[in-house]
């Protein structure tokens, strides 16, 4: 009897063990699980740009384009960087190609919505250079857009202005036109001469149209989605940064205020959520129905689908104005 009490107890003592280890074991297993997905949640926010395909940015109204808007001559010339020169989209699918004409594989809600739908009688040229900042637009680019004939309408595109704030990637000490890392104060005159560059610019372009001309000017976007923190994407701090953006975008709203032929293209509030924050969804930019990256791998230049997205911000800018192009 003595003896089976003292299996009784030895079982009942290996089975607490047993539980005990058990218990342990799941706890351990449950941690580990937890620091998985927590150390995998944390590279994916950090790290994921994910494109996405498809159609992107907002709805072009097809109405718009039920009918030609005139079959005078047009010229739509495009100048400054390379956002409008095309740089890393296939030949057809830059904004600019895509404004003039629709690509074979044109997506459904976009097919015949373009510039050569409704005027019979365009023209194209396309000056714009990679790499440009805005002092080259007016020293260089404007330099092969030829005064036109009274008979001329002109629709000018142009995106300027990114340059001058991120070149040399704070590898070199900031200056003009090449300031990543400049302070506020350090980039204040060199904002003003941006304003006068600008002004400038606008003034030769109507100069080369006698016949008329409507300017649409995009602002600058945010690949950092507002917060200025460029060094998640690999690149040395700004601190300034996004208060210089602000500065050179409120310089762009000024200059068209000033001009009653600018139109601003708000390239900055719609790529806000598509830079390198696209997968935050607690963030106030998240967009729920596209939360994808919209920029090239060198972070400076739209891609694919972002150009998709430029496309119709320019094409709805330039609808509005319809009635105007004559």
């Amino acid at each position: 009897m003595f003896n089976q009490l003292a299996r009784i107890i030895k079982g009942s003592f290996n089975y607490r063990i047993m539980r005990t280890f058990q218990k342990r074991l799941s706890l351990i297993l449950l941690a580990g699980l937890i620091l998985v997905v927590v150390v995998g949640a944390g590279l994916y926010f950090r790290f994921a740009r994910p494109i996405g395909n498809g159609p992107t940015g907002p709805i072009v109204t097809r109405e718009w384009f039920s009918k030609s808007w005139t079959t005078n001559q047009i010229l739509l010339a495009g100048l400054g960087d390379s956002v409008t020169a095309g740089f890393g989209a296939r030949k057809g699918y830059s904004y600019f190609d895509r404004l003039v004409k629709n690509p074979a594989d044109e997506f459904p809600d976009m097919d015949g919505l373009c510039l050569s739908r409704v005027l019979p009688n365009l023209r194209t040229t396309n000056l714009a250079v990679s790499g440009s900042t805005s002092f080259e637009v007016t020293a260089r680019q404007l330099t092969l857009l030829k005064t036109n004939s009274l008979n001329v309408f002109g629709i000018v595109v142009i995106t300027t202005g990114g340059n001058d704030l991120i070149h040399n990637y704070g590898r070199t000490p900031p200056r003009e036109e090449a300031m990543y890392g400049a302070t506020s104060d350090e980039a204040a005159p060199w904002i003003e001469n941006f304003g006068r560059r600008l002004e400038a610019t606008i003034g030769e372009i109507q100069n080369r149209f006698p016949g008329g001309c409507l300017i649409f000017l995009a602002n600058i976007y945010d690949p950092t989605d507002g917060l200025g923190d460029a060094e998640m994407a690999g690149l040395p701090p700004w601190k300034d940064s996004t208060k210089i953006l602000a500065a050179y975008n409120g310089v762009i709203q000024r200059c068209a205020d000033k001009f009653p032929a600018v139109r601003v293209v708000d390239m900055h509030g719609a790529f806000l959520g598509h830079g390198i924050h696209c997968t935050h969804f607690w963030r106030k930019s998240y967009d729920f129905h596209d939360p994808h990256y919209w920029f090239y791998s060198n972070l400076e230049d739209p891609n694919e689908r972002g150009y998709d997205a430029i496309r119709r911000l320019f094409l709805i800018e330039i609808a509005k104005t319809q009635r105007q192009i004559k």
